[in-house]
């Protein structure tokens, strides 16, 4: 995909990581930048525009994919992460329901509702923002990483789909990003504007699956061996 010819929305974009793609897409040229986010008002960013997206409100979903009918580029990043001491803990439940709700059920909502306009537009691409949680879980991000590996099963079964559309499917695996979602945890992070460089030189070269950092890559190399580090992983840290 030519970033520079395409009509990118970004989900999640009013802060944090969504922010971030949306000024580096404006910075590579796209031909519009829509910023999906619940709550427009005092939105002000040079070159993107806000536009009203609920992930929880299909209404909102779809009002959305009317007016940003001229969409190739979708990038489905908007994600909350919630932390539990322990797995066995009952309260992590409510916990698990908002994650999922919000990182699976509404990515698939969005993608449901702009596939047809990427379809008709042509050249087209779904970046899907998931994590190394994808594969690797441990007890504070249990439901978390439940919520994306469900997501990077959709991404899996959409590739399949749209593939015969030449809509470009891709899933981006990465651990800590510095951003609000993190803040508070003591542990590596990598900047979100080297996150967002590395997303967008994948989608340009056309990977399907795009590994942003060593973690990312050392869990997925892992995976089919005896040696899985899903099965021993290492110590937080």
């Amino acid at each position: 995909m030519n970033i520079a010819q395409s009509t990118v929305l970004v989900t999640g974009a009013n802060r944090g990581l969504g922010l971030a793609f949306a000024r580096a897409l404006v910075a590579r040229g796209a031909k519009k930048v829509y910023a999906g986010m619940r709550d427009t008002d005092g939105f002000s960013e040079p070159g993107i525009t806000a536009v009203q997206l609920d992930l929880h409100n299909p209404a909102s979903i779809s009002a959305a994919a009317q007016r940003c009918g001229d969409v190739t580029f979708l990038v489905n990043n908007a994600g909350i992460a919630r932390y539990e001491q322990s797995v066995l803990d009952p309260a992590g439940l409510d916990h698990a329901y908002a994650m999922l709700e919000t990182n699976y059920f509404g990515t698939v909502r969005v993608t449901q509702a702009f596939a047809s306009a990427l379809r008709r537009n042509g050249d087209g691409a779904i970046l899907n923002v998931l994590s190394v949680a994808s594969w690797l879980a441990r007890p504070p991000l249990a439901a978390y990483a439940a919520s994306k590996s469900a997501a990077w099963s959709f991404t899996n079964a959409l590739r399949y789909e749209l593939k015969q559309d030449g809509v470009l499917v891709s899933g981006m695996h990465v651990g800590f990003i510095d951003t609000d979602l993190t803040e508070g945890l003591e542990v590596a992070k990598q900047s979100a504007a080297s996150v967002v460089d590395a997303a967008l030189d994948g989608i340009e070269a056309g990977l399907e699956e795009i590994l942003i950092d060593e973690t990312s890559r050392a869990v997925k190399a892992s995976l089919g061996t005896p040696a899985a580090i899903y099965l021993a992983p290492p110590d937080a840290g």
